[in-house]
């Protein structure tokens, strides 16, 4: 059976792997569009804050790789076309002009997400800059390397990315000015709470914080010289934006069900409304059991799964996807921060009647006295008619992320609140108290 994907990221990479590893009676054929695969975008911050060596170690796969397994990897070569009739696939390189015809019986579309652009003057700028690609960051890079007038940096959105470039360039020594029209950080992914707490910590770090503000113009001659927003001016040397991403559908969103936002509308086993035709990754919906219903939530590791789930149906082993619960985190200056399923804010938005509970509390025993014993804040979300958890949200400068592993595996289980107040959690001091935050957040649950 001969099978082609469009796209060899996360989502793809992911459905090579599967694939190859699992049946060996399938012809792989993928076209990608740039000259690498496997990018870990997430790191990128790190690269460019100087608190990594350099780029290796951001990908974990490579051509090479994939075609040692049998796989015909084309790299350079985007798709132009695709006939959905007659099973064809139509593909371009782009360095030498070869084009190519690919029949299928299966195809998989990866074809990932891009950069949001927002249409204002200056765009065109020198130093105005999108950093998603491992080439986005790498230009980067080179003129804080090579430009010393670069010495103050504009990040426009401030969510997850835009708050670790801010983080990444003022340790890389630059002056940092964060704006986005919200009137603070990270409002897709936490509480007012949370996000307040966010702020401080930008602000005691030395970031500029232009909160609802919208960006209107960039001005310069030829280079960046300031960003014009709906409060002023703001001098700076180079402009980054990152307002967000839309999925890649454009080859074939006319021909195939899309959700609201563009993205290609898959079941639980990423089958598309086409026979035969799949969509993974950033440019498929997934199914989010928080709120019992397909959704757009484009994270690396919902693109992972969706890309294994893919594979195993296009070799013929039926499976469903569990849903996902969008579980994400982030540590900036050292603070973490990590939540899964809904905000209280969200939920209340899509119309759910939910209540919350929330707890602060050292992470260790009070006497605890000769290493750190940090404060951690805790949130549970969830519906006051089932009484099941549909979001959890946790910061402290504690590592406590592997407790919002549990929090994800009780809404995908549809665990209720009641349950969590006695759940069997064990004791020492020298990880937690007896009368632990989690049980405490729970018993607080009216």
């Amino acid at each position: 059976m001969k099978v082609v994907v469009v796209g060899a990221n996360h989502a793809g990479t992911a459905c090579i792997n599967t694939m190859l590893d699992n049946f060996k009676d399938l012809e792989v054929t993928v076209f990608d569009a740039n000259n690498n695969i496997s990018f870990l975008g997430c790191g990128m911050a790190l690269w460019i804050g100087n608190q990594i060596s350099g780029s290796d170690g951001l990908f974990y796969s490579n051509k090479e790789t994939l075609e040692s397994k049998g796989a015909k990897i084309f790299m350079n070569t985007p798709v132009t076309r695709i006939d959905t009739k007659e099973k064809k696939v139509y593909a371009k390189n782009i360095l030498d002009g070869t084009e190519y015809v690919e029949s299928y019986d299966k195809l998989v579309l990866s074809t990932g997400s891009l950069p949001i652009e927002i249409p204002i003057p200056g765009r065109e700028l020198e130093n105005v800059q999108f950093v998603k690609l491992f080439q986005n960051a790498k230009e980067v890079i080179e003129k804080l390397n090579t430009n010393k007038d670069i010495k103050h940096v504009t990040v426009v959105g401030a969510g997850y990315i835009g708050v670790e470039l801010a983080e990444a360039f003022q340790l890389n020594g630059k002056e940092v000015a964060l704006l986005d029209s919200a009137n603070e950080c990270l409002s897709t992914y936490y509480d007012i709470e949370f996000r307040k707490d966010m702020n401080k910590v930008l602000a005691d770090k030395g970031i500029d914080l232009h909160f609802g503000e919208t960006v209107e113009a960039i001005l310069g001659d030829k280079k960046v010289e300031a960003v014009k927003t709906s409060k002023g001016e703001i001098k700076t040397d180079m402009v980054i934006l990152c307002v967000g991403f839309k999925p890649n559908t454009a080859l074939l969103k006319d021909e195939l069900e899309t959700f609201r936002n563009g993205a290609y509308l898959v079941n639980k086993k990423q089958e598309t409304s086409l026979k035969d035709v799949y969509a993974i990754g950033d440019c498929a919906t997934v199914y989010n059991n928080a709120k019992d219903d397909f959704d757009y939530i484009a994270l690396a590791t919902n693109s992972v799964r969706s890309g294994i789930v893919a594979a195993l149906n296009v070799g013929g082993v039926e499976l469903e996807s569990l849903g996902v619960q969008g579980s994400n985190g982030i540590c900036i200056y050292k603070y973490k921060m990590v939540s899964t399923g809904l905000t209280e804010e969200a939920a209340k938005r899509y119309g759910m009647e939910v209540s919350s509970t929330y707890f602060e509390d050292k992470q260790k025993a009070d006497f605890i006295e000769k290493e750190p014993n940090e404060l951690v804040k805790i949130k549970i979300v969830y519906e006051k008619s089932t009484r099941r958890v549909v979001g959890a949200q946790m910061a402290s400068y504690h590592d406590m992320s592997m407790g919002i592993h549990m929090f994800s595996l009780a809404i995908q289980e549809k665990v209720t609140i009641d349950k969590l107040k006695l759940l069997d959690i064990f004791f020492l001091p020298h990880f937690n108290k007896p009368y632990n935050y989690i049980t405490m957040a729970a018993l607080g649950a009216k």
